[in-house]
């Protein structure tokens, strides 16, 4: 009788995982964290916390359900540290026969799993069916289309789900409400405080290993508050849902200089962990809104960031890999600036995101695309650096979430296969959007002189610098309108002023992609197993 090895990951922590649901009696189910998986980028403690913490309660799970569980812990001896080696061992060691895994959420290991499915010790890959729709459904939306933009595959996911329809037209006779959602946060908005979770032995354990064997990582673990098990992140939706959902949809795109969550959900790290699906979560704030407790612009906005977004780009990811992640449409080489690690910069709204980075492994979307995303766009910074950043740093960062919201959506090194033109923006909009400025050295309305704020020159450069490949962008035709309309003397101070800036922007230590590789060889990987 064929005796499999069941090897679950460390973002696949569901009870319904097509693996464990059909699992024979006499199966033997594997979680392996392994040291090898990460050490290309330093991922941040709290991530790392977070994820090993939840793979060791979903083991005692597990086990209380009747599986044979095996767990290959960080610090055991015999742990061969990369996980096909891991879990070849584990097979032989109990008399497996074969090692099942659901498809990974890296291309990598996809890669190297495929590879010995015809090896003595055979691994068969099954498809993750806890998403709305699967690779090759979006294949299918994918083909013959001459562009793929998310509203239009945003449109038949909400047709099929059923979600915020009414008959076969969407909820208030629209399909997007973006318009209503680009407050800046209002002066007398009280953003609630997300709710504390206990941390048991396990969690305990697992903070002091990390601590241990991470130090050198950036971040803090101070103040580790991410939901570990199923109750948790249950107690988080159930938050969010009731204290933050009403105003989401309102103050979705503003920022704060002190509040680092906002309205904001803090819900995607238990969604990619496993500890929620994408189907409850988008019902339960549906719900909201039928209940009448929750405005539809909020929702809409919200279940459009799970249903649209994150299925989208999973969906580009798997069906545009391995070569996707070589894209550099606008030839960015800058490396990294070193203070993406330190924080040191005099740029308010560049420190406060990285600080709030840092403390928490979390900044909210517009803190990714328009502050820390904006400045490496307009920089130049090499795309391989800024993905191997977003990677590390946030406990979100699943390679098939973060590589095409990066690469495509921040640096538009696709060309424009997923965003029609670049988010790129000018001093003005952080001025617009946040409290940042009236703390800054910098004045938003100066383009050039002492005090000016650096992303206003540098969104200029970053314009005259790329006019072949954007200018006959239709969507762009206004603002380099407005570049074709300026005299000489004034291109030139800009040009010189931020010159001036990226020459002192090289000066700094700064890594880029294969460098800083080389630099963190004792990172941590978001999907260990």
């Amino acid at each position: 009788m064929s005796k499999p090895l069941l090897l679950v990951l460390g973002d696949q922590l569901s009870h319904d995982l097509a693996l464990l649901c059909d699992a024979p009696s006499n199966a033997v189910v594997a979680l392996c964290e392994v040291d090898s998986e990460g050490r290309y980028v330093p991922h941040h403690p709290q991530k790392i916390a977070m994820i090993l913490a939840a793979m060791r309660h979903f083991a005692d799970e597990l086990r209380q359900r009747g599986f044979t569980v095996h767990y290959s812990r960080l610090d055991d001896d015999d742990n061969a540290q990369t996980l096909i080696a891991e879990a070849e061992r584990l097979a032989k060691r109990y008399g497996c026969d074969a090692i099942h895994v659901v498809r990974p959420g890296e291309w990598r290991l996809w890669q190297s799993m495929q590879a010995r499915r015809d090896a003595a010790l055979p691994w068969q890959l099954h498809e993750d069916t806890r998403f709305f729709t699967t690779p090759d459904d979006f294949a299918h939306w994918a083909e013959g289309r001459k562009t793929l933009r998310m509203e239009h595959f945003y449109r038949q996911q909400r047709r099929r789900s059923g979600l915020l329809m009414e008959g076969d037209q969407p909820a208030g006779g629209k399909w997007n409400f973006d318009h209503d959602n680009r407050q800046p946060l209002a002066a007398d908005a009280k953003p609630p405080e997300p709710p504390r979770h206990r941390h048991d032995a396990t969690t305990r354990e697992v903070l002091a290993l990390v601590a241990d064997h991470f130090a050198d990582h950036f971040g803090h673990l101070d103040g580790f508050n991410w939901p570990v098990t199923r109750r948790q992140a249950l107690a988080d939706l159930h938050h969010f849902l009731t204290h933050a959902l009403p105003d989401f949809g309102r103050f979705q795109d503003a920022i704060s200089d002190a509040e680092p969550w906002l309205f904001h959900s803090r819900l995607a790290p238990p969604l990619n962990l496993g500890l929620l699906s994408p189907q409850e979560v988008c019902q339960r704030a549906e719900q909201e809104y039928l209940a009448g407790r929750a405005p539809l612009n909020a929702v809409e906005g919200f279940i459009r960031q799970i249903l649209g977004w994150r299925e989208y780009v999973r969906g580009l990811y798997w069906t545009r890999m391995p070569t996707y992640k070589t894209h550099n449409h606008l030839g960015a080489q800058r490396g990294l600036p070193s203070s993406y690690w330190s924080g040191d910069t005099d740029l308010r709204c560049l420190k406060r995101a990285i600080e709030m980075t840092r403390d928490n492994a979390y900044a909210h979307h517009i803190q990714r695309l328009m502050v820390t995303g904006n400045f490496a766009l307009l920089c130049g910074v090499a795309p391989e650096a800024l993905c191997d950043w977003y990677l590390a740093v946030y406990a979100d960062a699943c390679e098939w979430v973060e590589l095409p919201n990066t690469l495509g959506m921040v640096l538009h090194a696709d060309g424009g296969l997923m965003g029609s033109k670049p988010y790129c923006a000018s001093g003005k909009y952080i001025d617009r959007m946040s409290d940042h400025c009236r703390q800054c050295r910098y004045d938003p309305k100066q383009i050039t002189g002492t005090h000016a704020c650096p992303l206003n020159s540098l969104y200029w450069h970053f314009l005259e610098q790329h006019t072949e490949q954007l200018a006959s962008n239709p969507r762009m035709a206004l603002i380099y309108g407005s570049l074709r309309r300026m005299d000489d003397a004034k291109r030139n101070a800009i040009r010189q002023q931020a010159e001036a800036f990226l020459a002192r922007l090289d000066g700094e230590e700064s890594y880029g992609g294969g460098t800083q590789r080389q630099a963190h060889r004792s990172g941590y990987h978001q999907e260990t197993a």
